[in-house]
């Protein structure tokens, strides 16, 4: 467990809130495990109703902490089944409304977790982007499957093969996102939503859950499980070692 995702559990609303502001909220590996036990508790515990993932201060997350995540290299042809990957299948398999509510950045697996929630509330001003290729990897949560679908192939190439951003406006345009929140007022319309969930009869919510993604589990599934295999051999690669080299490098001149 870490302090760095606050679990809580109240009136049948799981909430998830990753709790490092003062390093954009980047992902570590102690807190895709926390994030990957809550969403796997959820699915047997009939009491929760809703899960909510936010993110403290200004941004949803920067993504991987990279020199963490580094740490815990997965090699080629051996288990995959490290935190990271755990918490995008608990994702993908889950069987609770969930809801996300973004603000600022959402850099890399913050705008891939996107296509496994059931709802999106994005803040104006909010910025998705896909940064994979410019780090000598490949995409991951099956986002190479689900954004062409939702965006269109070509649309899906210019946020993964050019990492363009995604503005809020357009996430909802691509369906990313289900709801545009003015500056300022997440919190009200995630409250908002969260209360209307919460007063629908709660196994006819989890059955309608369900079927919205039962045709599609499998396959995303499989394209996880794909991905993860690139990944992994990508992680071993002179042009990752080079890419996250230079990352390293131009972080610390604007230090």
């Amino acid at each position: 467990m870490t302090d760095h995702v606050e679990v809580t559990n109240e009136a049948g609303v799981l909430s998830l809130r990753l709790n490092r502001p003062e390093r954009r909220n980047a992902i570590t590996v102690a807190m895709y495990a926390a994030l990957a036990d809550a969403v796997e508790h959820a699915a047997e515990n009939s009491a929760v109703r809703v899960i909510v993932i936010t993110g403290a201060g200004e941004d949803f997350t920067a993504g991987n902490d990279l020199a963490d995540f580094l740490q815990e290299l997965p090699s080629p042809g051996t288990d995959t089944d490290i935190p990271v990957w755990r918490f995008l299948r608990a994702m993908a398999k889950n069987q609770v409304p969930t809801i996300a509510a973004v603000r600022g950045n959402a850099v890399g697996i913050g705008t891939t977790m996107l296509l496994h929630c059931d709802l999106v509330l994005v803040e104006e001003g909010a910025r998705l982007v896909m940064p994979f290729v410019d780090l000598g990897l490949v995409p991951e949560a099956a986002s190479s499957l689900i954004l062409p679908r939702l965006a269109g192939r070509r649309a899906a190439a210019r946020h993964l093969l050019l990492g363009e951003p995604i503005s809020a406006e357009q996430a909802l345009d691509i369906g990313i996102a289900s709801h545009l929140v003015p500056k300022g007022e997440l919190a009200v319309a995630l409250d908002d939503i969260v209360k209307r969930l919460r007063a629908k009869p709660a196994e006819a919510l989890r059955q309608t859950q369900r079927l919205l993604r039962r045709e599609v589990t499998d396959e995303i599934l499989g394209r996880m499980d794909l991905e993860n295999g690139h990944f992994a051999e990508r992680l071993s690669s002179d042009e990752v070692k080079q890419a996250i080299a230079a990352f390293f490098a131009a972080r610390a001149r604007s230090a």
